[in-house]
């Protein structure tokens, strides 16, 4: 089965703050809960991700090492590595990922000596 979707968006740019398996749980999870990867998709060998991206195998595997444990992806030894058909996972991530979205907006408003509702209103003025 040949899969229509890139696990990981072209181009992607490695943070080098951050440690890159992160980013990949990141990326892949945020395309996971919009749909872009759907229930059910076949991801591709822990090796493939690795020779695709550049990267050491052992950052591949810990990236779906995280997956897995956040329930987003299930392996099945012996048949590969598939994302979850769980939609109730996949509405938690999704929920997760907005809570984290609305607590960086909030945390940037009252940075600047700003309310939310104000940096709504101004997005509304421009």
């Amino acid at each position: 089965m040949e899969s229509s979707f890139e696990l990981l968006p072209e181009p992607f740019l490695i943070n080098p703050s951050l440690p890159i398996y992160e980013q990949f749980v990141g990326a892949i999870r945020e395309r996971i809960v919009s749909g872009i990867i759907p229930p059910g998709a076949r991801l591709p060998s822990v090796r493939d991700l690795a020779a695709g991206r550049g990267v050491n195998p052992t950052t591949a595997a810990r990236t779906y090492q995280e997956l897995e444990r956040m329930g987003l992806i299930v392996t099945y030894r012996g048949q590969g590595t598939f994302v979850t058909r769980e939609e109730s996972i996949i509405a938690e991530a999704r929920r997760a990922i907005i809570r984290q979205a609305v607590r960086q907006f909030k945390d940037t408003a009252r940075s600047l000596g700003l309310t939310a509702e104000q940096m709504l209103q101004f997005d509304k003025e421009e």
